[in-house]
């Protein structure tokens, strides 16, 4: 008998951050954070779901299993039998090709409780997989990664000289992860750029910053909206209170290089825009199961005289896509700059044993039009993609799009 207790999530993966409450803090971002009463569950009496007696031979399996033990030779210590056990369940969730589907072994489990419970030193940037590979989907502003000049897409070649081929995401968070003070050399390839770019970066505890605002001369008021905390509702509302006494009816919302976070901020900030019970995200979780709608609560302050766009980039991130993609589809905004990160899936955190976990992925997001998040993310209505040049100049041509458009 054990406790099987659930915990939810949308999950990519900070590396390094403070405690910002009990569930949000220490490096996963959560877009869907809920808890279900504790559940006991007696495996041993219960029959496996989802095996056909006919297609499951397992006698490769044991097979395979013995001569290991017969005839293995190594001077290294070998396995315990509930090490193989362990390894044979990461290879069964690696099988099914989700790179956030992972079994965690104690030592794992342990580390992940840590993350999504506490405080530890890192570099300050969200890391996920794509094309097979271990890639930076936003450094946060401020960060150590951020100044050493990580950028969103980058993808990371080795961690301290070792290969990241074979690793999961998991486990490049925890080579990524120390001490504040310490350390970590990465290999980067960037687009654009001919050969691999090498960082040192110091790591430190990481504080996650989340909104900033700013009254432009031209009377355009502009919204950087950097994580789903916590309490970016409330720093939300207060900026839109701003907007509004400013007298501007032309806004920018900024969500580039912002990784995502709650699912209920980014539910909360939709619905200062659109009407009751307008569909703001879809939760797809299976066929089996009914499809699970997340509406506006209908605050819907502003008239059809708001003017706004949405600044989008690779960094934009779960719970930044769900916000965009709402606002996008329902007309109240139009989306400036790059195509989306495509993080879109909610991972549920289940107890094997007392020290074992597994994070399975048991939905994804759409659309309000059934367009999948993780399918290739969102494609802005106006692609720009700002170039070297602009960087190093401190140009930014996306946003100086967005405000000649809404200036007119």
């Amino acid at each position: 008998m054990f406790s099987g207790e659930r915990k939810f999530f949308v999950v990519s993966i900070l590396i390094g951050v403070a405690l910002l409450g009990a569930a949000f803090g220490g490096g996963y971002y959560i877009g869907n954070n809920y808890q279900d009463e504790a559940i006991t569950v007696d495996l041993k009496n219960k029959e496996p779901t989802g095996i056909s007696p006919d297609a499951a031979d397992f006698e490769p399996f044991w097979k395979a299993w013995s001569i290991l033990s017969d005839r293995y030779v190594s001077k290294k210590e070998l396995p315990s039998d509930q090490e193989k056990i362990w390894g044979a369940i990461s290879g069964l969730t690696q099988s099914y090709g989700d790179p956030y589907t992972v079994f965690l072994p104690p030592i794992e489990s342990k580390q992940f409780q840590e993350t999504i419970s506490g405080e530890f030193g890192g570099v300050g940037m969200e890391i996920g997989r794509r094309d097979n590979t271990i890639t930076v989907i936003a450094p946060l502003k401020g960060t150590p990664a951020f100044n050493a000049g990580v950028r969103a897409g980058d993808k990371i070649l080795n961690i301290n000289a070792s290969s990241t081929v074979d690793m999961t995401v998991d486990e490049a968070v925890n080579w990524i992860r120390g001490k504040k003070g310490t350390v970590v050399k990465l290999t980067l390839l960037r687009d654009g750029v001919n050969k691999p770019i090498e960082l040192e970066i110091v790591r430190d505890t990481i504080q996650v910053p989340t909104l900033d605002t700013e009254m432009r001369q031209d009377g355009i008021f502009i919204i950087r909206l950097y994580s789903f905390s916590a309490n970016s509702p409330d720093l939300f509302r207060q900026a839109l209170r701003d907007f509004i006494i400013s007298g501007s009816d032309r806004l920018i919302l900024d969500l580039r290089g912002n990784p995502g976070g709650y699912l209920e901020a980014a539910v909360d900030m939709a619905s200062w825009y659109l009407p009751m019970g307008a569909v703001v995200v879809r939760e797809d979780s299976s066929e089996k199961d009914s499809e699970k709608v997340y509406r506006s609560r209908g605050y819907d302050v502003f008239t059809d005289k708001l003017k706004m766009a949405i600044l989008v980039n690779r960094g934009s991130a779960s719970a930044s896509e769900i916000l965009a993609g709402a606002l996008s589809e329902h007309g109240k905004a139009k989306l400036y700059g790059e195509n989306t990160f495509g993080k879109g899936s909610v991972q549920e955190l289940i107890s094997i044993t007392p020290e074992t976990s597994l994070k399975i992925t048991i939905a994804r997001w759409l659309t309000p039009n059934d367009t999948s998040i993780s399918e290739g993310g969102l494609k802005p209505d106006i692609e720009i993609m700002p170039t070297e040049e602009d960087i190093e100049k401190g140009r930014d041509p996306v946003l100086d799009r967005a405000a000649a458009d809404l200036n007119g």
